[in-house]
Parts: C-alpha cells; sequence; structure tokens
C-alpha cells in the first residue's frame, strides 16, 4: 500500500493504582479514550495526537493530556518506544513515539465522558496497537520498580508502609511482603520515616507510621535489583 503523507503521533500510555469494584483491591488502571468514528469506532484508545511543529515528544505529550483528557498532574513521563509499522493504521502511515506517564494514587482528574480508567488486566476492545503500547508501558513499569524509585510517582505524598504494598502489589500484579519492602527501600534510601503516625481508625490499636519517598525525581537506586514474585 503506497501511504500519501507520514504523521508523527505522540500516544501516552498513563497508568494509576485505582480500585474498581473491591475497594481493599486496588488495581493498576491505564486511561483509555473510546472512538465515536472510524476508523474503529466503537474501541479504546491511548490519549495522544499529532506532534506540532513548534513542539518536542515530552511537550507534546504533556499538552495533549491537558487538552484531550484534562489530565495534569503527570507525578511522572518518560518515553517508551517508537511504532513505525507501515500499516499500523489505516490511510497516511503514522510513526507513533510512545510514552509512559503515571498519576499519584490521590489524584483524580477530571475526565470527559468519552474517557475512562481501565484496568490493565481486563482491557476492552483497543484500537489498532494500542493494546501492544500498553503492554510494553506495563513492562517498563515493572522493570523500574526494581532498580528505581519510581513508585514516588504511584503513590500519594505520605502514606503506612500498607498502603505502599498494595500500591507496589497493583503495578508488579503479584503480592508483596510490607516487611520486606519497607527493609528494601529504607536500605536503598528510597523511602524515609515522616516521624508522624495515620490517624487511629475505628478498629482501635496503634496508628501505623508514616513514610515518605525521599525523592519526586526518579534516580537509579540498584541497577542490578529485580523484584521477584513470591515462591510457590
Amino acid at each position: 500500500m503506497i501511504h500519501r503523507s507520514t504523521v508523527h503521533e505522540v500516544l501516552i500510555a498513563v497508568f494509576q493504582v485505582r480500585a474498581f469494584s473491591d475497594p481493599d483491591a486496588p488495581e493498576l488502571a491505564v486511561l483509555l479514550w473510546q472512538r465515536a468514528l472510524d476508523p474503529e469506532a466503537g474501541t479504546w484508545s491511548l490519549p495522544g495526537g499529532t506532534l506540532r511543529d513548534d513542539e518536542n515528544l515530552a511537550a507534546s505529550a504533556r499538552r495533549q493530556l491537558a487538552e484531550k483528557v484534562d489530565v495534569r498532574s503527570v507525578a511522572h513521563l518518560e518515553q517508551l518506544s517508537v511504532f513505525s509499522e507501515p500499516e499500523r493504521v489505516p490511510g497516511d502511515r503514522r510513526i507513533a513515539s510512545t510514552f509512559l506517564g503515571l498519576v499519584p494514587i490521590s489524584a483524580e482528574p477530571t475526565l470527559p465522558t468519552d474517557t475512562a480508567w481501565h484496568p490493565v488486566s481486563a482491557l476492552p476492545d483497543m484500537s489498532f496497537d494500542h493494546g501492544t503500547v500498553v503492554a510494553h508501558a506495563r513492562h517498563r513499569l515493572v522493570a523500574k520498580l526494581s532498580y528505581t524509585n519510581i513508585g514516588f510517582a504511584l503513590a500519594p505524598v505520605d502514606f503506612a508502609i500498607s498502603s505502599l504494598r498494595e500500591i507496589y502489589g497493583a503495578a508488579l500484579g503479584y503480592q508483596v511482603d510490607a516487611t520486606n519492602l519497607q527493609r528494601v527501600l529504607s536500605r536503598r534510601g528510597v523511602i524515609e520515616p515522616t516521624g508522624r503516625r495515620a490517624p487511629s481508625g475505628k478498629a482501635g490499636g496503634r496508628p501505623p507510621a508514616l513514610f515518605r519517598f525521599a525523592d519526586n525525581s526518579i534516580r537509579v537506586t540498584d541497577e542490578f535489583a529485580a523484584l521477584r514474585p513470591p515462591q510457590t
């Protein structure tokens, strides 16, 4: 097939840990919007759009999120890869530069009516190759949770270790031991105690200590580390 022209677009896989059917079992979610027109009307797409002549890729990604899905609270944004198969979309050839974006669990962006969060574990009918982009982004996130402090972009400012365990477990896709998580992240200087405790719950008892991430920008903490699922 001969293409009349080539368009450079930007696509962003935005993740957030959210509760769906079970408030006690949060899941990793991705932000999608539903296409109203062909091609592939009714399917779900990642936010994004055409790169302008006067902007770089990162600026374009942030503009698309702010203009099209009203997401301005992205705590981390990084480029993933380029999707350039000639037939990836019908019509003019579109080369896509893709990004991973992370939104803290405490943020609640106002979304347009055609936009919604979906569990990564149960994606709807996806447009074009956008499902593959989501898989690439999830793989990148899982890897970086092992050897960087990227968890800061998913967590609230202050948190109990039990809450952080739920966030890591949702992002990784398997349960994480809270004691081991605290030990590893504290040893690497990723988290630090705030000196405060959470408010007492209805059940009473000693309220948990609160922690925070030491940095709010990404850094490598152990380049050879790898978090692994528990042995069965």
